[in-house]
């Protein structure tokens, strides 16, 4: 057992950072607050890396907020998906590029509007000052943000100071494929005392990175008793499924949040194709009812937690670029658990198999049986493509 001990340690201190101090933000009005906030404060440097940059209200105020930043001598660099962003004008570009912000698209192998070929760049992220910073999977966009005439997507962000900002600035200057720094930013990290374990989890097919992947499957694999896994568009491939099972056939009460207000309904129709599965295994089911889920969550065991842009797919898993933090701290584990319990309790509704049943004629069914198969097909072709 002592050698086992000896073994294992260093892979273990290798994959965490620290020294954090972090906080959990829902979407919407608080997330928006928090990164003009973090905008308009930054003193030196900006990285923001995002799928969707929308050139509406609160893409409009996101932008006023970094060219501000840019006049003001901070240097600002942005890159955006070339197909999930394709709606910047080329006037609202030249404005970024004009006050001196470092911009770039991340184009796939093909795309058209309506298409893509390739990896896409999924993840969401902004580091200011190699010190402060927000992961998560919301969009710059209207539909994450509380609106006058529609409340926000409920999605979520990790806030993070300290020892961690400066390696998610070297994910993002590898983006970019700046020069990455290798000396850590002590004068700046050293007043973050508190202890909290944060690891970056990236996933990339080309580079060969599967740490969220790998993740999701420790938690499913060593959860104990408790396991909550909040998904926009939860499709597990096999493995998947045989770990989730395997955690409910063990005694782990496994509870998976999903919407009940899809933005895709296609994707909504497949995903309610595995309900039953989900059923038979004796994973509890909840639907999201305030308005669109978009977060990508889960917490085990009161222990450990991960949140970012991975979503429980093949297209997540194998495909697109994507990064979440991982946290392994009880305590701020716990306080995650009770957030998503206390949305469970307030916002969801149970989908129990009588219920699902009673609204499932036979169309209903073959259209998600067509919906899944759809599905699972273009995620083979993105599997296979991923290598």
């Amino acid at each position: 057992m002592q050698k086992l001990r000896k073994k294992t340690a260093p892979s273990r201190q290798a994959s965490y950072l620290k020294h954090n101090e972090v906080k959990l933000i829902q979407g919407g009005r608080a997330y928006f607050e928090l990164l003009e906030q973090m905008i308009d404060e930054a003193k030196e440097s900006i990285h923001l890396q995002t799928y969707i940059f929308d050139e509406d209200t609160t893409g409009s105020a996101v932008g006023e907020a970094l060219i501000r930043a840019a006049e003001r001598g901070v240097k600002v660099y942005m890159l955006v998906d070339g197909y999930g962003s394709q709606q910047l004008s080329a006037a609202f570009i030249k404005r970024f590029k004009d006050a001196g912000i470092f911009f770039r698209k991340f184009q796939p192998m093909f795309k058209s509007r309506r298409f893509y070929l390739g990896r896409r760049l999924h993840h969401k992220v902004v580091v200011v000052d190699s010190l402060r910073s927000l992961v998560g999977g919301l969009n710059i966009s209207d539909r994450y943000n509380d609106m006058p005439d529609a409340p926000a997507w409920l999605d979520w962000a990790l806030y993070a100071e300290g020892e961690v900002a400066p390696a998610l600035e070297d994910v993002c200057k590898s983006r970019l494929r700046l020069r990455r720094n290798k000396v850590m930013i002590l004068n700046k990290v050293a007043s973050v005392t508190r202890e909290c374990f944060v690891g970056v989890r990236v996933n990339d097919w080309l580079r060969r990175k599967r740490q969220i992947y790998k993740t999701y499957l420790r938690m499913f694999r060593d959860s104990s008793s408790y396991l909550i896994i909040m998904s926009a568009y939860f499709l597990p491939g096999r493995k998947f499924r045989k770990k989730i099972a395997e955690a409910a056939a063990r005694g782990v009460k496994v509870k998976v949040v999903l919407t009940g207000n899809a933005d895709v309904y296609l994707i909504k129709y497949a995903e309610r194709y595995i309900y039953r599965w989900m059923f038979r295994n004796g994973i509890e089911v909840y639907e999201y009812q305030k308005s669109v889920l978009h977060g990508k969550i889960a917490v085990c065991d009161s222990r450990s937690m991960t949140v970012g842009s991975f979503n429980v797919n093949n297209l997540s898993a194998h495909a697109s670029i994507e990064l979440n933090l991982e946290v392994d701290d009880p305590a701020f584990a716990l306080h995650v658990q009770q957030r998503l319990e206390h949305i469970i309790e307030n916002d969801c509704i149970q989908i129990t198999e009588e219920t699902f049943n009673r609204k499932a004629n036979l169309l209903v069914r073959a259209a998600r049986r067509a919906a899944y198969e759809v599905f699972r097909f273009l995620f083979f072709l993105s599997t296979r493509q991923a290598g």
